[in-house]
């Protein structure tokens, strides 16, 4: 199977940085992502380093322990890490120098190249393996054999490396995770972004060839349709059993004696998996609000930093919401506003309130208090919540570099989670700051000269 040609962009669909790699000057270096940072509210607990954030390798044991699995112990061949454009080629070599008849390739995989993984899942196919999500456990009492574990999720483009098995089956506990392919240097903050005529070109080729790749493997492009689906700055979408089986993904038959054989040598499944505040009703001009940055708006005579964003529930346009992070009233915090705009859609009825509002920075939490959330008419939801924020928490939003936050809501009629990246926020922060400790000061020198009055009372 001929590799990816180098003078190609790459399009990753790795949930990291944006790809590396030295492409000839006359091309632009692009990527396309399954895009997504991840959260601790959200996202699956990081594997080690080791196998999920550096390239993609190859490891084989023999199935065990063998009272178990006889007379269906195979030949497990472990495939952890990102998918490169190099992958093809270092799965190539690696069978080349072990003896692969037969094997099952045991995925675990956060994705990365569409390139890459297509080379890698027709060179799978080529060789009549069969593949399944997980990751393999060493036996203490022979390191030459190996159980398998349930413990791991095959994401973004993995998914379509699973489909290049002769055979696959996914496990209860592992997870089939896709969303959207992006261009992968604008996937942290794709509102932001600028996206010429070349770069919609460069991504509906590759759909293309998904499609087709899709088909040759003898999957649905339901799985295509379910990826596309959800855009990057949503939360990946968890394939449930009835979806794997309809997109042709899990092909072998619960209760088969091949399902039964994976099954009972897996270890157990993973666990379930300011201002002051705005009154009631406030909505600030539209005008005003980018949804491209953050930006300066001036909020009852106070600057504030202010963005928007729509809001989508599995791709499908919801409304649209607004975040304003004012001076907050005590030290080391800010204030942060959120007021959402809420319409029903074909497939998600318009809720009777939004319950709660989370924001969310890496592992830090904040929960908004919603002050109100009620029809305006029949067809619009209006929802302000309100809270205080530790400035920590914003000074590492707007660090350098594509950092992200996590906006999600409960409603009575389900849930959404929108990634919102820091455009503009590291250009506009230090002047909200300075204007916060102005503002500070002057409540201080407001209340202390009141004390000083009232004690010289006689």
């Amino acid at each position: 199977m001929p590799l990816q040609n180098a003078d190609q962009p790459r399009i990753d669909t790795k949930n990291k940085a944006a790809s590396t790699g030295v492409w000839l000057s006359r091309q632009r270096a692009i990527g396309a992502a399954f895009a997504l940072a991840a959260t601790a509210v959200l996202w699956p607990a990081p594997s080690p380093a080791h196998d999920r954030d550096l390239p993609m390798r190859f490891e084989m044991r023999t199935e065990g322990p063998a009272d178990l699995c006889r007379p269906h112990c195979r030949k497990l061949i472990a495939a952890s890490g990102s998918i490169t454009a190099d992958t093809p080629r270092d799965f190539l070599y690696f069978a080349q120098t072990h003896d692969l008849t037969g094997g099952l390739v045991v995925l675990d995989s956060d994705g990365g190249s569409v390139h890459g993984a297509i080379a890698l899942g027709r060179e799978i196919r080529r060789l009549k393996l069969d593949t399944t999500v997980g990751t393999l456990v060493a036996l203490d009492s022979d390191a030459a054999h190996a159980k398998l574990s349930p413990q791991a999720d095959c994401q973004s483009m993995c998914a379509f490396v699973l489909i290049a098995g002769v055979h696959r089956f996914v496990p209860e506990g592992a997870r089939v995770m896709v969303h959207q392919i992006w261009l992968g240097d604008r996937r942290e903050d794709p509102m932001a972004a600028n996206y010429s005529a070349e770069d919609l070109a460069l991504v509906q080729r590759d759909i293309g060839k998904l499609v087709r790749y899709t088909m040759d493997m003898g999957a649905s492009v339901e799985l295509l349709d379910l990826a596309l689906r959800i855009p990057p700055w949503e939360p990946m979408h968890v394939l449930n059993a009835s979806e794997l089986r309809g997109a042709r993904i899990d092909t072998v038959p619960v209760g088969s004696p091949a399902a039964d054989a994976v099954a009972a040598i897996n270890a157990p499944a993973r666990a379930a998996l300011g201002g002051p505040p705005a009154t009631q009703g406030e909505v600030p001009g539209r005008n005003a609000i980018s949804q491209r940055q953050w930006t300066v708006i001036d909020r009852a005579g106070s600057a504030a930093l202010a963005r928007s964003h729509p809001l989508t529930l599995e791709g499908e346009d919801i409304g649209s919401f607004d975040l304003i992070l004012s001076c907050g009233s005590a030290a080391g915090s800010y204030e942060l506003s959120y007021i959402e705009r809420r319409h029903a859609a074909a497939h998600n009825p318009l809720p009777a309130t939004v319950r709660s509002v989370d924001i969310s920075v890496r592992e830090t939490l904040a929960r908004l208090t919603v002050v109100s959330s009620q029809r305006r008419d029949p067809d619009e939801l209006i929802t302000f919540a309100t809270g205080a924020v530790p400035a920590a928490m914003i000074d590492l939003f707007a660090a350098a570099g594509a950092q992200s936050m996590m906006i999600e809501t409960a409603s009575t009629g389900g849930a959404t989670a929108i990634r919102l990246g820091n455009t503009g926020a590291r250009q506009h922060l230090p002047y909200l700051a300075k204007v916060c400790v102005g503002s500070q000061a002057r409540r201080a020198e407001l209340v202390l000269p009141k004390t000083d009055v009232t004690a010289a009372k006689p």
